[in-house]
């Protein structure tokens, strides 16, 4: 298991709490993902995908859905009687088709990517704060690398409990990749600095994807009109953040294939780095000097 996986070290007597005696203990060894030349073929050429985990945290994903080529699980929130949330193995169902879509861009993106569903809205649109929180709180403990989260909350009831689960996933290297609102309204998570938050362009090219110098929004992806798989065995068109998002997380997963030892700001910066905006500058002006 890696080390971001297993639990805190105890403490070590006469070292603050979170602290390490390397004096009678050697920090623990790891592997390191070097970042100098980062560009598109460095960050994921000749990557799939293969080896990531991605959870779509939607309205789930019909499996057997063509453009999306079937799941590792699927599962749903569900209460029992006495109201309490939990999460339970499902039929792979999407009645609303929101989470097939989102599905079908990371296949699209990332076809070696173990892709699996996690159902916490019903009709596309709706769904309780508890159920987010639920799922939320269930996918960053089984371990996904990545989370897309094409959904957001305006209620600021559930702003502090959805950061303190952004800086758990942050802390366990899960990626959450959350879309940004389609209206121009404060909502959460994709406001919160841990995770990569992301909006549309309009371009056609799936792998263009750019840098946003004015925040919250950090990276813009095709958006518009994106061609994507719908229940029923579908395909449409559809436009929003909704559609950006699975863009940057299947490239996310590339980016992982390739190197898994990237933590969630290494990665964010090699997404910086390789964006098409970023890259394009870097090659005009040339690699900065260092003084």
């Amino acid at each position: 298991m890696p080390p971001w996986r297993r639990g805190q070290r105890d403490h070590f007597p006469g070292v603050p709490a979170w602290g390490l005696a390397t004096r009678r203990a050697a920090p623990e060894p790891f592997e390191i993902s070097r970042l100098e030349s980062v560009d598109k073929e460095w960050a994921y050429g000749g990557a799939d995908g293969t080896g990531v985990r991605v959870c779509v945290l939607d309205t789930g994903v019909q499996a057997d859905h063509p453009h999306v080529g079937g799941l590792e699980a699927s599962y749903q929130v569900v209460a029992d009687d006495n109201g309490k949330s939990s999460v339970a193995e499902c039929e792979p169902h999407d009645p609303a088709g929101h989470g097939t879509a989102c599905a079908s861009v990371i296949r699209q993106v990332a076809p070696g990517a173990s892709i699996s569903s996690l159902r916490v809205l019903t009709d596309g649109k709706n769904g309780s704060g508890d159920a987010l929180l639920t799922g939320l709180r269930w996918a960053i403990e089984a371990g996904f690398d990545v989370i897309n989260m094409s959904l957001s909350t305006t209620k600021s009831d559930f702003r502090h409990t959805l950061q303190e689960l952004a800086d758990q996933a942050y802390f366990r290297r899960c990626l959450l990749v959350a879309a940004a609102h389609n209206m121009p309204v404060l909502s959460f998570p994709w406001t919160f600095s841990s995770v990569v938050s992301v909006a549309s362009h309009d371009q056609a090219d799936p792998m263009t994807y750019f840098y946003n110098p004015s925040p919250p929004a950090e990276f813009h992806a095709r958006g518009v009109r994106v061609p994507v798989a719908w229940a029923g065995g579908k395909v449409v068109r559809s436009t929003g953040n909704s559609f950006a998002a699975p863009h940057i997380a299947g490239i996310c997963a590339l980016i992982l294939s390739k190197h898994p030892w990237l933590t969630p700001f290494q990665l964010k910066t090699v997404l910086y780095l390789a964006a098409d905006n970023t890259a394009d500058t870097i090659a005009q002006n040339g690699e900065p000097d260092v003084l």
